[in-house]
């Protein structure tokens, strides 16, 4: 069986609405180890003739059939197959890769002839051949480091890497001297003598000597065909050279493809980190936008619940007598209990504080104020409404119990009474009860409504409730106490506290009125103002509601049809309106930063389509030595994503060194967000394929011949 057969071959050019004939039904064949000079003058068609031997072109008319294969018809990507599974060129121009040293050029088809050859195989098989045609010692050394015959010795390596059925030789002593191309005929010759068939592509007599058969071309015919066919044993095709590349995928092949594409960014690295800049300061504007507006949203949400507006506010329910209603918060239906029960048995609870509340006239020696809030509670207060102390201490649950004289002062109530002294462990009178100052609240500022919640004092519940208010339990057990009726006779109720009611007689002597005021009875039964809730997010604040409210009617024992004898108020609206403010605040800085995103795509696109210009001949080279079309878009695409990649890396190192500097040179409040660093990673690489994937087609579909005659 024949390796070549050619056929009744014609192509013919069309230069506008001419057409230019070349081959002019060029036929002959070609066997198995054989050594053929094409040889013909400047314009005979003989490179046409090698460019198809090479499939590297199409005739336009004719039968080629190569090892018995028909591939005329074939498609670009089994063509391309062929070129790398059974050709091998050796150019005259060597076109070896610029700024690559001459094993990474001998390894460049490996990375195209889909065979699971490992690294270490690869790279042993091209120091072999670099070594078996002298270079052993030039396997770093770039094209620009090597003599002309040195780089055609590369070229022939290169050539011979994928072992090869038939070697294509195109001038190869033309741009050599004499001495040099004698060494590399006779190394031709000596491939043949090892059974690879050669093709010589020469206009030179004594070139064509060294062949074993010369076929002479003119004006597109086959003018002479002189010698012999070599008697040469079949050598069978390499398995690895049958592989099946439409499905094979490796790590090896992958790890070759990524390799390749670095290579091609490290020849130009100037343009490279330029090009990627533009991704580094999207991906750095993002993060640092959103780590700005987290921080900022984290602030403002912060501050809207220290004013309160995240806390639910449960109050009584409203007495009535007569007819007429006193208004919300008269009846006497809260309880301490009520808020122990809240905090145990609702999940969504997080903290609780009851309130008893007091308006009364706060006296420092010859100062005095009367505060907009007067409050009694518990030292879950400052919890409930995150309210940390500037100095001191808070009071404790010991104090509540006991009724302990100690209270807490706001900011405003420290500047009207104490005018720059230092207020800690000093003495006030609040309603002519003596207190003293153990802690200074933090400035809070005004509320929503504009009210200051500075100028406040905070005191244990009990000692407000029974010492300021004066609400004991003779004010409560009523029972107790003697009734006169209309007749003038006094009607005296028995009650287990009187052991001798008959008598009239007293056992202990009666307590004076500042006895009475400073050791208060304790009583089974204390209400309190209002109970502050905070939930534990605003999101279980309805929650919350609902559990509080069920929680309230099973301990107040009311029916299905009764109305509630409590009311809850939230703030839930304003906090959902400040709230999203601050989130589309977010949004528009994050969008401001992904116009750089886009931007910085833009600019890799220019490069790519600039880089795909001046790489056309490498590109056709790749093509030449067996890349598919899916090759060169994946090692344009790869680049692409490579340069997004590394730049979103930087990118993400910068926008963190720019929240932290922001954070503690301009005290802006800023927040670690892993989302945003995803996202801009993410969102980095899509650009890299978006913005990659038309360069990277373009240069997949640019043709072969074209290619290697770009200038």
């Amino acid at each position: 069986m024949k390796l070549i057969e050619l056929h009744d071959i014609h192509k013919t050019y069309q230069m506008g609405q001419v057409e230019v004939p070349v081959l002019k039904g060029v036929s002959f064949e070609v066997g198995r180890g054989e050594f053929v000079a094409l040889m013909g003058a400047s314009g005979s068609g003989k490179t046409t003739l090698m460019n198809i031997l090479g499939c590297l072109d199409r005739p336009t008319s004719g039968s080629y059939r190569l090892a018995g294969q028909e591939v005329t018809d074939l498609s670009a990507d089994d063509r391309a197959q062929l070129r790398n599974q059974k050709l091998g060129f050796v150019f005259q121009t060597f076109n070896l890769l610029p700024r690559t040293s001459a094993l990474e050029n001998v390894l460049m088809p490996l990375s195209y002839n889909g065979v699971n050859l490992s690294d270490d195989a690869a790279l042993r098989r091209s120091q072999e051949l670099l070594q078996r045609v002298g270079l052993g010692e030039r396997l770093d050394h770039e094209p620009s480091q090597l003599s002309g015959g040195q780089q055609q010795r590369v070229a022939i390596a290169r050539a011979l890497v994928n072992h090869p059925t038939i070697v294509l030789a195109d001038e190869p002593t033309g741009n050599l001297d004499s001495k040099t191309s004698v060494e590399v005929l006779e190394l031709v010759q000596r491939l043949n003598d090892e059974g690879v068939t050669i093709i010589l592509v020469t206009h030179d007599e004594a070139v064509a000597r060294y062949a074993k058969r010369i076929i002479r071309i003119s004006d597109g015919m086959v003018e002479a065909d002189t010698g012999g066919e070599a008697a040469s044993p079949e050598t069978p095709a390499s398995e690895d050279n049958e592989a099946d590349r439409s499905s094979h995928w490796n790590s090896s092949r992958l790890h070759r493809l990524v390799r390749t594409a670095l290579h091609g960014l490290r020849r130009n690295i100037m343009r490279a980190a330029l090009t990627a800049l533009g991704i580094i300061i999207g991906v750095a504007a993002v993060i640092a936008m959103m780590e700005i507006g987290r921080g900022s949203a984290s602030a403002i949400n912060r501050t809207i619940a220290s004013m309160g507006a995240d806390n639910l506010l449960v109050l009584p329910g409203t007495a009535a007598s007569g007819g007429v209603s006193f208004g919300i918060g008269t009846a006497t239906t809260l309880t301490p209990q009520d808020a122990e029960a809240i905090l145990k048995e609702a999940p969504a609870v997080r903290a609780v504080a009851p309130v008893v509340r007091a308006r009364t006239q706060i006296i420092y020696g010859n100062r005095n104020w009367v505060p907009i809030y007067v409050y009694g509670s518990t030292p879950t207060f400052l919890d409930v409404r995150q309210w940390p102390l500037a100095a001191g201490e808070v009071f404790t649950e010991q104090d509540v119990r006991n009724g302990s004289k100690v209270c807490l002062l706001g900011q405003r109530l420290v500047r009207e009474l104490f005018q720059g002294e230092d207020p800690l462990n000093k003495e006030i009178r609040v309603n002519n009860i003596t207190f003293k100052v153990i802690g200074i609240l933090s400035a809070k500022g005004a509320n929503m409504m504009g009210v200051d919640q500075d100028d406040i004092l905070l005191a244990p519940w009990t000692t407000i409730r029974y010492r300021v208010s004066r609400t004991a339990l003779t004010n409560v057990n009523q029972s107790a106490q003697q009734t006169t009726t209309t007749s003038g006779t006094t009607q005296q109720v028995n009650t287990l506290n009187r052991l001798y009611p008959s008598t009239g007689l007293n056992l202990y002597p009666a307590p004076s009125a500042s006895q009475a005021a400073n050791n208060p009875l304790p009583v089974r039964f204390a209400n309190v103002d209002q109970i502050i809730v905070a939930a534990r997010s605003t999101q279980e604040t309805p929650l919350a509601i609902r559990q509080i409210t069920q929680l309230l009617r099973e301990r107040h024992r009311l029916r299905e049809d009764a109305p509630d004898d409590f009311q809850i108020r939230d703030m839930t609206e304003m906090t959902s309106a400040l709230s999203s403010t601050a989130t589309l605040m977010t949004k528009l800085l994050l969008a401001v930063a992904l116009i750089s995103l886009v931007v910085g795509g833009v600019g890799i696109m220019n490069i790519m389509l600039v880089s795909v210009t001046e790489r056309t001949r490498e590109i056709g080279l790749r093509l030449a030595v067996g890349a598919w079309s899916r090759d060169i878009l994946q090692q344009f695409l790869t680049e692409a994503v490579l340069l997004c990649f590394c730049g979103g890396i930087v990118g993400i190192l910068l926008g963190r060194g720019i929240s932290i500097l922001i954070r503690g040179l301009l005290q802006w409040p800023t927040e670690l967000s892993v989302a945003a660093i995803l996202v801009a990673f993410a969102v980095s690489v899509t650009v890299g394929v978006i913005f990659g994937y038309y360069p990277a087609w373009k240069a997949s579909r640019l043709d072969p011949i074209n290619a290697l005659r770009y200038e």
